[in-house]
């Protein structure tokens, strides 16, 4: 994980209505973040995964949103999706580690033991407040991120990223915190370095052109 410090992690994601939706596109946009310095890339779901195992040789934080009735959990939400995550090339599996309840009912901290047990891989889990972040610094966490900061009921999200939780959480961990969410600009990366953050992602900004076009329209329609 060293080779993570103080660097831009690139989020290659993409929803079925993306234009860039697909393994394709998603290993595309792996190799150019490669080639602008990124240090490790986040990839959701085994074959976008596996793709992009194959295009790069940057370790890959996998994930595996799966939505399951009843519940608001969708990062990785079992071992199971955990285990294809690690089959389909991931170096680094994230989790929901949020304090909501989960379909199968396991503790996050059972997970977190579990899933570095059975995959022999690094965890990093996703919080979305002080308190979540130290539970599962406690329960073996190889790495905390602020993922979900804004996403739960704990709060509503800030209009950038939470920059407050980074400062608040990392002096309080034994391990690494990375910042992730709402993160559009180079200035706010590096706002979050200085906060404490080991090491910053940033997905919409770089990987999601549609987005980032409609910033461009907002503030000249604004004009």
């Amino acid at each position: 994980m060293h080779r993570l410090a103080g660097g831009l992690i690139v989020s290659c994601q993409a929803s079925p209505q993306d234009p860039l939706y697909g393994p394709t596109f998603m290993a595309a946009l792996a190799r150019a973040a490669a080639r602008g310095g990124a240090v490790a890339i986040r990839a959701n779901g085994p074959d976008d995964i596996a793709s992009i195992r194959a295009a790069v040789e940057l370790p890959i934080i996998g994930i595996w949103k799966v939505a399951l009735p009843g519940v608001g959990v969708r990062i990785t939400p079992a071992l199971a999706h955990a285990r294809a995550v690690a089959a389909a090339g991931a170096s680094i599996i994230a989790l929901d580690a949020t304090d909501r309840a989960r379909s199968d009912g396991v503790a996050v901290s059972d997970l977190i033991a579990r899933v570095r047990h059975e995959t022999g891989l690094p965890v990093m889990a996703d919080v979305s407040s002080v308190a979540e972040g130290l539970v599962a610094d406690a329960a073996g966490a190889d790495l905390i991120a602020t993922t979900l900061a804004g996403y739960t009921d704990i709060g509503p999200p800030t209009a950038g990223p939470d920059l407050g939780l980074v400062a608040e959480l990392a002096p309080q961990l034994r391990v690494p915190l990375v910042a992730e969410g709402r993160i559009s600009t180079p200035e706010e990366a590096a706002m979050a370095i200085e906060m404490g953050a080991f090491a910053v992602v940033v997905g919409h900004a770089i990987t999601r052109p549609e987005w980032i076009t409609s910033r461009f329209v907002a503030a000249l329609d604004a004009t």
